[in-house]
């Protein structure tokens, strides 16, 4: 049993106290009990959930493992993690899966649902054995790391998905329009003489996809096709139309392709190379209308480590990917809280990932599931890369001052993180 006491919901300043209890919330300023922490006046929500980390294990562990990966995330606020499946071997077969979920669980740290690859080997040439990948635990299908370029395999899959009541999540990018480009196409790659990925990369295969899903649904096998890490406004328009035509269409956007453009790519710097690349100011400005309006349904980080040496490469040679899942709640309310409000922010990390998935709703109520996070939404904190518990221990964001810092994170009414001091 633990209370956890001085801390406040959202919208409230009336200081409370919650008793959890067999993994749930227990109840609401009740006698203190069992093993007592003080949230110090905190806010109290419920811990966040991330659709979109890669986690590297199996056989990437020098950039990140289950450890350090699980112990990021809980510092960052959350409480269930979605590992994409790009590991070496693949995230094929139901043992990995299977194995995946026990080591996570030994581990006490946030928890681990692993999606699974669509196709054997990510090759994009034979499904994989779905059925068994749901069996053994797996709570999505995603090539991510590579894109669909065989439409009619996407098709089967997503026929497939829609009998298992699975999600199929995409990297929506046409890997022959964007070719060799390591920047956002447009006038800074053009003044900086590098190749460019064009945003009709993006916006090309994500209308090929909701045709699809279109042709599906009218068929009454309406799949579920969930568009990761959007990164432009065209795109952004077809997943509004989509949802204005009544398709089960939905999609994330991270927090780097709101706080950071292609401009930063003038540093030469492959801190800034992501796949989707960032993109410009009007694109960034107009993702964050579709957070405001709901046409984007949730965030994601898409968590990506890689080990410093790699990303000191030059742009034409270094891997695509940021990794800063402990910073996303800070950053987006340092940068966006006064547009969005602490209510729509902390629904786009929480209730939202749920409601994507087809999950229980996240809930503060007696009953609920004991996933807290404590979140410190004043006080100003330096970024500092060195006190990551990710491997990647760099960002673009270092030395700058973010507010909204969690304090304490608790999974299945464990402690799973407590910052300390």
């Amino acid at each position: 049993m633990l209370t956890i006491k001085n801390i406040k919901r959202p919208g409230s300043d009336t200081l409370e106290s919650v008793t959890l209890e067999d993994g749930l919330i227990k109840g609401w300023n009740l006698p203190e009990q069992g093993d007592v922490l003080d949230g110090r006046g905190g806010t109290v929500a419920p811990a966040f959930t991330e659709l979109h980390a890669h986690l590297r294990e199996p056989g990437q562990t020098e950039k990140e493992d289950l450890h350090s990966g699980l112990a990021a995330a809980a510092a960052g606020g959350y409480g269930t993690v979605v590992c994409m499946p790009n590991t070496r071997p693949v995230l094929d077969d139901p043992a990995l899966i299977r194995s995946l979920i026990e080591k996570a669980g030994r581990l006490g740290l946030a928890r681990l649902k692993p999606a699974a690859a669509i196709t054997r080997g990510q090759k994009g040439e034979a499904l994989a054995e779905l059925q068994y990948l749901k069996d053994a635990g797996a709570v999505m299908f995603t090539d991510d790391g590579l894109t669909n370029e065989n439409a009619r395999v996407l098709r089967l899959a997503l026929e497939t998905a829609h009998a298992l009541g699975m999600v199929i999540s995409v990297h929506a990018e046409d890997a022959t329009l964007r070719a060799d480009g390591v920047m956002n196409e447009g006038p800074v790659s053009e003044e900086l003489g590098l190749p460019g990925n064009p945003a009709a990369a993006e916006a090309a295969r994500v209308a090929r996809d909701i045709e699809i899903v279109a042709g599906l649904t009218a068929q009454g096998r309406p799949a579920r096709l969930h568009v990761q890490h959007l990164s432009t406004a065209r795109a952004l328009d077809l997943v509004r139309d989509a949802k204005k035509r009544g398709l089960p269409v939905t999609c994330e956007v991270c927090p780097h392709h709101l706080d950071l453009t292609d401009e930063k790519l003038r540093t030469f710097d492959a801190m800034y190379k992501v796949a989707p690349p960032l993109r410009t100011q009007a694109d960034a400005e107009y993702l964050l209308g579709g957070l405001l309006d709901g046409s984007v349904d949730c965030l994601a980080t898409d968590h990506a480590p890689h080990t410093k040496a790699e990303k000191e490469r030059d742009l034409l040679e270094a891997p695509s990917g940021i990794a800063y899942i402990e910073l996303a709640f800070p950053l987006m309310w340092t940068r966006f809280g006064h547009r969005l409000g602490l209510d729509k922010l902390l629904d786009l990390m929480t209730a939202a990932p749920a409601r994507v998935m087809g999950w229980p709703q996240p809930s503060l109520d007696a009953g609920a599931p004991a996933d807290l996070v404590v979140l410190d939404l004043d006080t100003e904190r330096e970024v500092n890369p060195a006190e990551f518990k990710s491997k990647a221990k760099f960002t673009p964001w270092q030395g700058q001052t973010l507010r909204g810092w969690p304090t304490l994170t608790v999974v299945d009414g464990r402690v799973a993180y407590q910052r300390e001091g």
